[in-house]
């Protein structure tokens, strides 16, 4: 090796920081300043990838990550009554047996949102590709729906303090990973013909009503916006109470159609786009 060779690869190590092409120094794009730097990647990633596949119709299903099917729900049931059996004082103990319990009575919205993506596959003739925040629970039934009956199933997975993987129903190189929740909230919302909410959390109503204010200041056009599951949508949200005290109007209280059953919802989304 020549000394000068010698020289240029000494030079090269002393500047290994900035000795890096941009583009591939990690830790140039993890710097603050560069946040809009990420933010628009965070944009075009999955754009490029959707509209290679001409993805542009989809509807968006939110719910509770902890909604596990019937079985599922039935034995942490039981494995939290046994554990409370061993120590019947424990506050921690019956708490857990209550959430179970409030979860077992949600859990048949694991089949109703599996059948009502079936639904969009099979009348929709695949005009919709089905979108989920890519997690588990009552997004994995609608992903699960579309994906076993050869549907287009989208995930859009966010980082989060525990470890989230994406469920296995999503179409191959359909599942995204966001960092920013706002830039998630942006390809759920862009595309979307329709809104699902199944029973879920603060994450569900998060999205929900997003989109209620972006459809009302018409930054998003009029879509359907469904809400499966009567009895929990009318006990927890009261809309005509809202109406009541002015700070929505009696047509803002009746934006959202509450249904029980996945041909419910299908129905509202067929009549309105004229889908016979």
């Amino acid at each position: 090796m020549s000394k000068n060779t010698k020289v240029r690869n000494v030079a090269a190590k002393e500047h290994d920081s900035s000795y890096v092409r941009a583009y591939e120094d990690i830790d140039l794009l993890k710097k603050a300043t560069l946040r809009p730097v990420r933010i628009q990647l965070e944009v075009l990633k999955p754009e490029l990838y959707l509209n290679a596949l001409g993805i542009t119709q989809s509807i968006v299903c939110f719910g509770s990550a902890r909604v596990r099917p019937e079985k599922e729900a039935k034995a942490r049931v039981a494995a939290a009554k046994k554990e409370l059996a061993k120590k019947p004082k424990s506050k921690v103990l019956k708490e857990k047996l209550a959430e179970a319990e409030g979860l077992l009575s949600l859990s048949k919205y694991y089949e109703v949102g599996r059948q009502f993506a079936k639904l969009v596959v099979e009348k929709g003739k695949n005009r919709f590709a089905i979108v989920t925040g890519g997690g588990p629970g009552l997004m994995e039934a609608a992903n699960r729906g579309a994906f076993e009956n050869d549907g287009i199933s989208i995930g859009f997975n966010i980082t989060l303090p525990h470890e989230q993987r994406p469920n296995p129903y999503i179409t191959k190189n359909l599942a995204f990973l966001f960092h920013y929740f706002a830039i998630r909230k942006l390809h759920l919302v862009m595309r979307s013909k329709a809104i699902i909410g199944l029973p879920g959390g603060y994450g569900t109503f998060d999205e929900l009503f997003e989109i209620l204010t972006l459809v009302k200041t018409n930054k998003k056009e009029n879509i359907p916006i469904i809400l499966i599951g009567k009895e929990f949508w009318n006990s927890v949200v009261n809309f005509k109470a809202l109406a009541s005290y002015g700070v929505i109007n009696q047509e803002e209280a009746n934006t959202c159609h509450i249904v029980e059953t996945a041909e419910e919802a299908w129905d509202i989304i067929a009549k309105f786009y004229k889908i016979k």
